[in-house]
């Protein structure tokens, strides 16, 4: 028996989010999906959709492979938020720094443009949860997922110097604590081999 998943991978690497609102159950009022991905179908490169207060309430996109923001679009972040598979939203290009910290206990991610500095970071870090799903096995999820769910209590996202509003929230995930943040390292998304 193989212990190879028979599936085709489509892109490898990390996957961070962070989720804030200002009351536990209130709808999100920042959302931030960071990719550093190092192999895909249009290569490798770096990512940031975000919508906050501090976007004025609208989607922004940064990337360093505005191929691979598209494609994403297209594809895995897309079936994630279908308002993010609107390619018509513009990309904003953007250099991303190498992440500073110990995933133990605190993550940052930095990247910039011609006007602007953010900042993205993860602190009081929870314990690890595998997560292992095949194409459609998750109803609405035509993609298979393989990914180490870090999370995080503590979170921190700033917009040239200034901190997006609301926290992180405490969740429970497959009987695990969770949270509305978490790092995803090792993440390799799958379809049905065609």
């Amino acid at each position: 028996m193989s212990i190879a998943d028979a599936n085709k991978t489509i892109v490898i690497g990390e996957n961070p989010f962070i989720r804030l609102s200002a009351q536990d159950g209130d709808p999100n009022s920042t959302e931030a999906s960071f990719w550093r991905v190092f192999w895909s179908p249009v290569g490798p490169g770096h990512v940031l959709y975000m919508k906050s207060e501090l976007t004025g309430g609208a989607w922004r996109i940064w990337a360093d492979n505005i191929a691979l923001a598209r494609w994403l679009q297209t594809t895995v972040q897309g079936m994630l938020n279908a308002e993010l598979a609107d390619v018509s939203l513009p990309v904003t290009e953007a250099q991303f720094d190498t992440p500073e910290g110990d995933p133990r206990t605190t993550w940052t991610e930095r990247l910039s443009a011609y006007d602007e500095e953010i900042s993205l970071t993860w602190y009081d870090i929870g314990d690890p949860l595998l997560l292992h799903t095949q194409p459609h096995q998750v109803p609405g999820r035509q993609y298979g997922l393989c990914t180490q769910l870090v999370p995080a209590l503590g979170t921190r996202l700033t917009l040239n110097g200034v901190q997006a509003a609301g926290r992180s929230w405490a969740r429970e995930r497959e009987g695990r604590a969770f949270s509305t943040s978490a790092l995803a390292f090792a993440e390799s998304w799958t379809e049905v081999r065609g």
